[in-house]
């Protein structure tokens, strides 16, 4: 399904709906890279407790791609809103995993009191590139970490290098058979890489208004626990709740899928409780 945002025109699809019922909208990674598909069909079961909205961000998967010079997350986080206002999802629920954390929070901070609450996982509100090289020399040594540092500062690395980077990214990845499928706007990764190496939202957190869950896997390098530190410590006073997974990396749905989905369920029953209150 389609419906058209800000100029573009967004595909999205929906697993148990029901007006009744909480809106659970997940925000995917990225940049250029990744959509919906890799959460799919993990998080169907998260239809027990709301309705979930698979949503393609602007210039990924099946929505509008644009031109990549001109794409933002900010524009992504204003997107949400508009995404939800045209569609009535009252005081919906938003997740956003990796590169959607960041987007997630931003739409909090950017449209205070329009969600219910927020979950960000794998989340940063800066990419500090000698953290997330700590990250990657902790979990996989030194020669992974100084690939990592290259790739991530924007020099190109060979693919056989960076499949060693992707192995690290936690006990469980999405294969390359799952990926096969998957558009990928060759264009947005390299422009996306550069918007988010200057990201540093840091400041901004300070406007989110609504009850935030920040989830990161323990051996997750990519945006590792002082990232998800920095995001709670931004956050006002009382809203934002930290777990950390053990076991898990950066897509902890696939290491840790009993402890990670009762986190999220209980989260949505309970601020779905709260909305409608």
């Amino acid at each position: 399904m389609y419906v058209d945002v800000d100029g573009a025109r967004l595909w999205y699809d929906i697993d148990g709906a029901g007006r009744d019922r909480p809106t659970l909208v997940l925000v995917h990674g990225g940049p250029g890279c990744y959509d919906h598909q890799y959460l799919k069909p993990d998080f169907a079961r998260m239809a027990l407790d709301a309705q979930v909205v698979y949503l393609d961000l602007r210039g990924h998967g099946k929505s509008d791609w644009g031109d990549a010079a001109d794409w933002t997350l900010e524009a992504c986080a204003d997107d949400l809103h508009a995404f939800c206002e045209a569609l009535e999802f009252a005081r919906p629920i938003v997740y956003g995993h990796s590169m959607g954390a960041p987007i997630v929070l931003l739409y909090g901070a950017r449209h205070p009191g329009h969600a219910a609450g927020l979950i960000a996982h794998g989340a940063f509100a800066r990419l500090d590139i000698p953290r997330l090289v700590e990250g990657f020399r902790r979990v996989a040594g030194d020669e992974v970490a100084a690939i990592a540092e290259r790739s991530y500062s924007g020099e190109d690395v060979p693919e056989h290098e960076w499949d060693r980077v992707y192995a690290a990214f936690g006990p469980h990845v999405p294969t390359d058979e799952e990926a096969k499928g998957w558009p990928n706007n060759v264009e947005l990764n390299e422009n996306g890489m550069e918007v988010i190496r200057q990201l540093d939202i840091v400041d901004e957190l300070a406007a989110v208004d609504v009850p935030t869950l920040v989830v990161v896997g323990e051996l997750d390098p990519v945006t590792p626990i002082a990232a998800a530190d920095e995001v709670v410590a931004a956050l006002p006073e009382g809203i934002g709740r930290l777990r950390v997974l053990d076991d898990a990396g950066h897509f902890s749905w696939k290491d840790e899928p009993e402890s990670f989905f009762q986190l999220l369920s209980e989260f949505v029953q309970t601020v779905g409780r709260a909305r409608v209150a």
